[in-house]
């Protein structure tokens, strides 16, 4: 059962973590005002997301969370509407998205984006695919670093992954697309995995997803901050 092409115009972006691996670059910082080609990452993101039609857009935060906003301010710069969540303690990525939901005006679809992922992925089209009151995940090839990977995808529909043949597996991208419905049963302000809702509409077999095979980086590790950079920049000087 899939829902007619609604258009997605919220996003919730995930910008809490403390980026533990790339210490020296965000002790004074949060992650995601690193920069990316001249850039902070979360700004590559925002402009990603207008760009396909998203201009509500909420975003968690923690580390160093002042100094987030007063960098992006409002988002009127950007030509989106910015609400903050604020969390003292950190709520995890269920948590996260499930406490800033509350902050969006509107019902519907809402789109989930890491901080410190730099990508092509099209929103839009994980709206042509996601079923009634369920979610849809981008997935990527497993990088080096993650060999086994999250799950598999049969068709369309997103399934656990397999243990016998992990070359079939593939890895969550860290952007997805949900209803709602999927989402507002769950606690705010509270502690949990992005992955208990996913573990749960994945049983219910409300779990679609695509495989992308376009631009892909975790800037949370140091080697693609290094491939990213080098790859916007060069698109720069030929712009």
């Amino acid at each position: 059962q899939y829902s007619a092409m609604s258009k997605v115009t919220r996003a919730i972006i995930l910008a809490a973590g403390l980026g533990t691996r790339l210490k020296s670059l965000t002790q004074n910082q949060p992650k995601a005002l690193m920069l990316v080609a001249g850039e902070p990452a979360i700004v590559h993101v925002i402009r990603r997301l207008v760009a396909q039609g998203i201009h509500d857009i909420a975003i968690n935060a923690h580390h160093h969370a002042a100094q987030l906003q007063t960098y992006l301010g409002n988002g009127q710069g950007l030509n989106a509407r910015f609400y903050y969540s604020h969390e003292p303690t950190l709520l995890n990525s269920g948590g996260g998205v499930r406490t800033a939901l509350d902050l969006l005006p509107d019902s519907g679809l809402v789109a989930v984006h890491n901080a410190d992922i730099i990508c092509d992925i099209d929103i839009q089209s994980l709206a042509a695919l996601i079923p009634d009151y369920g979610c849809a995940l981008a997935l990527v090839e497993n990088p080096k670093h993650h060999p086994e990977g999250d799950f598999t995808l049969e068709s369309k529909l997103i399934k656990a992954k397999t243990q016998q043949n992990i070359e079939g597996n593939l890895t969550f991208s860290g952007v997805s697309l949900w209803h709602d419905e999927a989402l507002l049963p769950y606690p705010s302000q509270q502690s949990f995995s992005l992955l208990e809702p996913i573990h749960q509409n994945i049983q219910q077999q409300h779990c679609h997803g695509l495989r992308h095979q376009g631009t892909w980086f975790d800037i949370g590790r140091h080697r693609d901050l290094v491939q990213v950079n080098r790859l916007l920049s060069s698109r720069t000087a030929q712009g």
